[in-house]
């Protein structure tokens, strides 16, 4: 109790340092996850990108972020293990923040899209596991995160291929494609205004503290009525819309019109999207400086849960957009443009994949990685075209990023945790 009595401001400084540190990451390298395939597809310039993703990243951050979250990050420790302690969870937060957002800056120098989740994830497990005690992991969480890796890219690379594969047989290879498309691409429409709104609904939006109730029941089925609703609303207007678009002549590339058609589906999923990663994600780098934060002011008491003032949830928004304004395009390029060839047809297939799967996790409690997920939906549109269209030397080096990011957040976190012990227990 003394140390947190006697550097209870400097804890708070550095949890704050450290927590837009993290958010830097998370807007360095996880915003890929929204506005890779729409770069990689050229329906937006990598510019344009940056613009748009700033402003709804922001927002959903910021404005959907939570007033209350989870200070253990996904309950993977237990807090009582560390009441009689309280500077142990100060230390413990403060180095798995340093942690996890080092490892970001290397991942996103070197152009890695790796799990800002697992990052943080790993950072807690090794300072708890070292600096605490083994005992005090709930390592069946543990398990579940690291089955993601397996189970949340097969998931997306499925719906993905699928999706692209129907698009394949629908429209483009038909006699009259252009036609055909303004006759199908209403019900991809719908597909897009629901799943963007599930997403949002289920995802994006559960820490707002607004309960949907349409009389159905529970959350889930209340967010599918009002999903399929959206839905329709956004395929009536797309239906209009299309009747506004004329074809255009090419004879070297007879799908030119029907791309165009698909680019501007990818500029609606790319904003919603994004909306959605913000208001998730920023929990990554705000829920251990929440935790630190409660911990000072409270005099050393732990709680599971803490209050989440607006300034916590400015410095997390903050953090992300600095983050991709500087940083982001790294990894933007490497999963829109190096994996495999994008056109907006193929970004749409995987953009849609990867929100499909983020509404079965949802659905099911399925631990995922966004990042994972959207790389698995590149995948399978780029194996829908042969495994020859695959960057395999990409790809190999983006799995080996993903096998030593937990490793690499718990041995930093370790280092740091014994560095702080030791600079504060002097």
């Amino acid at each position: 109790m003394d140390i947190i009595a006697q550097h209870g401001t400097t804890f708070m400084i550095l949890a704050c340092l450290f927590g837009f540190f993290m958010a830097w990451g998370i807007g360095a390298n996880d915003v890929a996850n929204a506005m890779g395939t729409s770069v990689g597809s050229r329906a937006l310039t990598i510019t344009q990108a940056i613009f748009i993703a700033m402003i709804f990243e922001f927002a959903g951050a910021y404005l959907a972020g939570g007033e209350v979250t989870s200070t253990i990050r996904k309950g993977i420790i237990d807090a009582d293990v560390m009441a009689g302690h309280p500077e142990l969870m100060v230390y413990g937060m403060l180095s798995a923040l340093l942690a996890a957002a080092t490892w970001l800056l290397i991942a996103s120098i070197k152009g890695w899209p790796v799990s800002t989740t697992h990052s943080i994830v790993g950072a807690i497990v090794g300072f708890a596991a070292v600096g605490i005690s083994v005992d005090a992991i709930h390592w069946g969480k543990v398990g579940n995160i690291m089955a993601s890796w397996v189970v949340s890219p097969l998931i997306a690379g499925t719906l993905s291929y699928g999706l692209f594969m129907s698009v394949k047989y629908l429209i483009l290879d038909t006699e009259d494609p252009f036609h055909r498309a303004k006759r199908i691409i209403p019900i991809y429409m719908w597909l897009v205004g629901f799943m963007i709104a599930m997403v949002t609904l289920v995802k994006g939006l559960k820490h707002v503290g607004i309960k949907l109730d349409m009389g159905l029941g529970d959350d889930f089925t209340n967010a599918a009525l009002a999903s399929a609703l959206v839905g329709l609303l956004v395929a009536a207007l797309g239906a209009l819309l299309l009747r506004r678009i004329e074809e255009v002549p090419n004879e070297e590339n007879r799908f030119q019109s029907v791309e165009r058609v698909f680019a501007v589906l990818m500029v609606f999923t790319a904003c919603s999207m994004a909306f959605a990663h913000g208001s998730n994600d920023v929990a990554n780098a705000v829920g251990p400086l929440a935790a630190v934060v409660s911990t000072v002011q409270s005099g050393g008491a732990i709680a599971a849960k803490s209050a989440m003032p607006w300034w916590i949830l400015m410095v997390g928004a903050a953090g992300i957009v600095v983050g991709l304004a500087t940083y982001g395009w790294r990894v933007i390029l490497t999963v829109g443009r190096k994996i495999t060839e994008l056109t907006p047809s193929r970004g749409f297939a995987a953009e849609l994949g990867a929100a499909g799967t983020v509404v079965i996790a949802s659905a099911t409690g399925l631990p995922i990685s966004t990042t994972h997920t959207l790389v698995g939906a590149v995948l399978g549109v780029g194996f829908a075209r042969g495994i020859g269209a695959l960057n395999t030397r990409i790809i190999g080096s983006i799995f080996m990023s993903w096998l030593i990011t937990l490793p690499a957040g718990a041995g930093l976190a370790i280092l740091f945790f014994f560095t702080f012990k030791a600079i504060f227990s002097f």
